[in-house]
C-alpha cells in the first residue's frame, strides 16, 4: 500500500488518551522487568528477546480487562516504554562487562554506578534522538516496503484486543511456572541444573541444562537457529576438545600455564573449554560479526544515502496529530549537549576525539539499524557486529592518538558501549514507531514514551550488573558474557597484542567455512563459544516448536498454537530472569545457602540428575499445555 493511500486505526483527528498516569507507571515497571530479565538472559546465552510483544499483551490485559478501557494507543505507550527497557539492556550487557573482567584482574577499579548510569542514559538518549529525523523517511515513506516485522506483529497484538485478557493470562502463567522451577533447581537446589554424560577413554561431553529460560530462547528462535547453535556446540565439545586432549597431551600450550593432560585431569572437559575453546569462539564470534557487516555494506550503504537524502527532501505537514515529532531544534540540541556530556563527565573515560567517534558512528549505526530491521526484524540486526567494528577502529584510532594501556582501552570499551546501545534503542524506537503508524499513535509521544524507558532502564541497569557481578561474577559458567568477553579480547589484542592468537585465527577460519558452506554464521559462532549443555537446552526448546510447525492442522489454528507459545516462553523468560536476581541478592547476603536443602538433606548426585531430567519433562510438558492444548473459543 502506497503511503498516500494508508489510513491509520485511529484517524488523525481523532484524539485519545496516550501518555497517561497509568501507562507511564506500567510502561516503568515493564522496563525495569524486561531490562533485568533480559541482562540476565544475555549475559547467560549471549541473546535476549524482543519484549514489545509480551509487553503489549500484559498492557492489554490490564489496561482492557482489569481496568475497563478501551485505549489502544495507551496500551501502545505502555510497550513504547516497556520494551526501551530490553533493547537498553541488550545493548549494555554486550559491552560494559567488560569492565568487570578487567577489574576482577586486578587492572582498574569496578566501573561506578554512576558512569555505568551515564554511559547508558545517553547512549539511549541518542538512539532515541537520531532516529526522531528517521521516522519519515523510514517509516511514512518507506510504508509497504519496510515490513519491521516486529512493530506489525505487535500492532496485530494490539489490534487484536479482545484477547488481551486470555494472552496476558498466558505471559503470567509463563512468568509464575518459571520463577517456580528456577527457584527448585538454584535456590532449593532440589534437582540438578546441568546433566552431562562423557564416556571414559574420550575427552568430549554431551549434556543438558534444565532451565526454563534456556528452553524459551531456542522456541522463540526456532528450530534452524537452535540447531546451528547445537552444531557450534558439538564441534567444540566434541571434536575440538578430544582432538587438543588426544595429540597435546604431554604439551604446555598458551594460555594454559599446565600440561593439557594435567588440566584435563583436575576440570574435565569444561577446563579445556575455560582455557582454549573460549578464544576459538571468540575468533568466531569475531569473524561471524566482521562477515556479517560486510554482507550488509551494500545495504548499510544504500541505507543510509536514502536515508539522509529523504531527511533533507522531507517536508512533512507537521500539523496533523499523526506527522508530530519532538522539534528538530530539541533534538539538534539535545544531541550536541549529549556529546558534550560524555567528553565532560569525568566518570566516563571518554576524550573529546572519543565523543566525535561517536556522534560519527552513532548516527551512522543508528540509520543503519533502523532500517536492517525494517527489512530482516530485531533478531537479525547486526548489532554485535556494528560494535566490533566500532570497536576495532576507535581502538586503532586511541592507539595512534596516544591513548594506550589499560586506560584506552577502557576509553574503547566506553565507546563501543554507547555505540552499542544507540543501535539497539534506534532499532527498538523504529519498531515501536511502525507500530504507532499503524495504529495511529501520535510520534511525539511515543518519542517521549521511549525517551521515560530509556531513563528507567538506565537507572536501573547499573544496579542490576553489579548485582549480578557480585553474586556469580561475568566470564563464569553462570554468566558466560559472551560479547562483553570478546569486546575485551579484542580490545587487549588490537591494544597490546598478547591474545593466544593461534586459537582466535582457528575460530576466525572455522566462521569462513562456516559461511563458504551457507550456514549462518553468527548463531554458530555463540555455539561454538557456548557450553555445549547450553545449546542442547535451547535445541530442545528449537525441537518442540519444530514439533508445533509440522501440526497438521489449519494455519489458523496452527499459528495460534505457536503463539500462544511465544507469548508464554516470553513469560519464562521474564519469570526465571527476575528469580535470577533474587537468587543474586540473596546471594549477595549470603543467604543462599540457608535454603540449599540439597546439602541440607546431602541428596546424592543420581537422584539430583533423575529429579533435573523429570522436572525438564515436566518445564516441557507446562509449555505444551499453554500452546497446544490450551482451550481456546
Amino acid at each position: 500500500m502506497d503511503n498516500k493511500d494508508f489510513k491509520p486505526y485511529i484517524p488523525a483527528e481523532k484524539i485519545t488518551p496516550e501518555i497517561t498516569i497509568t501507562s507511564i507507571v506500567m510502561g516503568v515497571l515493564l522496563a525495569v522487568i524486561f531490562g533485568a530479565a533480559n541482562a540476565y538472559l544475555g549475559l547467560r546465552v549471549g541473546m535476549t528477546v524482543s519484549a514489545s510483544i509480551p509487553a503489549a499483551v500484559i498492557a492489554m490485559g490490564v489496561i482492557r480487562v482489569i481496568m475497563r478501557k478501551n485505549s489502544i494507543l495507551e496500551s501502545n505507550i505502555v510497550q513504547t516504554i516497556g520494551s526501551a527497557g530490553e533493547s537498553l539492556a541488550a545493548g549494555a550487557i554486550f559491552t560494559l562487562p567488560a569492565l568487570f573482567l578487567w577489574a576482577a584482574e586486578g587492572k582498574v577499579d569496578k566501573p561506578g554506578l554512576w558512569e555505568i548510569t551515564a554511559i547508558a542514559l545517553i547512549g539511549g538518549l541518542l538512539g532515541v534522538f537520531f532516529m526522531v529525523p528517521l521516522r519519515n523517511a523510514l517509516i511514512v515513506k518507506e510504508h509497504g516496503v519496510l515490513p519491521y516485522p516486529e512493530g506489525t506483529a505487535c500492532s496485530e497484538v494490539l489490534l487484536a484486543g479482545e484477547e488481551g485478557g486470555a494472552k496476558a493470562s498466558t505471559v503470567f502463567a509463563g512468568m509464575g511456572f518459571a520463577a517456580l522451577f528456577k527457584f527448585i533447581i538454584d535456590g532449593l537446589k532440589l534437582v540438578a541444573g546441568e546433566i552431562s554424560v562423557s564416556v571414559k577413554g574420550f575427552a568430549g561431553q554431551i549434556g543438558t541444562q534444565i532451565y526454563p529460560a534456556v528452553m524459551s530462547v531456542g522456541y522463540i528462535c526456532g528450530a534452524r537457529i537452535s540447531s546451528y547453535m547445537f552444531a557450534g556446540g558439538i564441534l567444540s565439545w566434541l571434536v575440538i576438545i578430544p582432538l587438543i586432549v588426544l595429540f597435546g597431551a604431554d604439551m604446555t600450550l598458551y594460555p594454559g600455564t599446565a600440561p593439557i593432560s594435567e588440566i584435563f585431569a583436575k576440570g574435565g572437559a569444561g577446563a579445556i573449554w575455560g582455557t582454549y575453546i573460549r578464544y576459538i569462539g571468540a575468533g568466531a564470534l569475531a569473524a561471524g560479526g566482521i562477515i556479517s557487516l560486510i554482507k550488509s555494506l551494500p545495504l548499510i550503504l544504500k541505507t543510509f544515502g536514502g536515508a539522509v537524502k529523504s531527511m533533507a527532501g522531507s517536508k512533512e505537514k507537521a500539523n496533523e496529530r499523526t506527522s508530530k515529532d519532538i522539534s528538530i531544534k530539541v533534538v539538534f540540541l539535545a544531541i550536541v549537549v549529549l556529546t558534550l556530556l560524555v567528553w565532560l563527565i569525568p566518570a566516563i573515560p571518554v576524550s573529546l576525539l572519543g565523543a566525535v567517534i561517536i556522534v560519527v558512528f552513532g548516527f551512522f549505526f543508528a540509520t543503519v539499524s533502523s532500517r536492517m530491521v525494517g527489512l530482516v526484524g530485531s533478531s537479525n540486526n547486526p548489532v554485535s557486529g556494528m560494535a566490533i567494528a566500532t570497536l576495532l577502529i576507535a581502538t586503532l584510532i586511541l592507539k595512534v592518538s596516544g591513548a594506550t594501556g589499560i586506560a584506552g582501552m577502557c576509553s574503547a570499551i566506553a565507546i563501543g558501549s554507547v555505540i552499542c546501545i544507540v543501535s539497539a534503542i534506534a532499532g527498538d524506537t523504529s519498531q515501536d514507531l511502525k507500530t504507532g503508524y499503524l495504529l495511529g499513535a501520535t510520534p511525539k509521544k511515543q518519542q517521549i514514551g521511549e525517551i521515560v524507558g530509556v531513563i528507567a532502564a538506565a537507572l536501573a541497569i547499573g544496579g542490576t550488573l553489579y548485582l549480578l557481578d557480585s553474586a556469580w561474577g561475568f566470564g563464569t559458567d553462570e554468566l558466560a558474557a559472551p560479547q562483553a568477553t570478546l569486546m575485551k579480547l579484542i580490545t587487549e589484542g588490537v591494544m597490546e597484542g598478547n591474545l593466544p592468537w593461534a586459537l582466535v585465527f582457528i575460530g576466525a577460519f572455522i566462521a569462513v567455512l562456516v559461511e563458504i558452506v551457507g550456514i549462518p554464521v553468527l548463531p554458530f559462532a555463540i555455539g561454538v563459544y557456548l557450553p555445549v549443555q547450553l545449546n542442547a537446552c535451547i535445541m530442545v526448546g528449537g525441537l518442540v516448536r519444530l514439533a508445533l510447525d509440522k501440526l497438521k492442522r489449519s494455519k489458523e489454528e496452527k499459528d495460534a498454537i505457536v503463539n500462544d507459545g511465544v507469548l508464554f516462553c516470553s513469560g519464562m523468560i521474564a519469570g526465571e530472569g527476575l528469580v535470577g536476581i533474587l537468587l543474586a541478592i540473596l546471594a549477595v547476603f549470603g543467604l543462599n545457602s540457608a535454603i540449599n536443602l540439597s546439602e541440607k538433606w546431602a541428596i546424592p548426585a543420581v537422584v539430583s540428575n533423575i529429579g533435573g531430567l523429570v522436572l525438564f519433562g515436566v518445564i516441557i510438558l507446562t509449555l505444551l499445555k499453554f500452546s497446544l492444548w490450551k482451550k481456546r473459543k
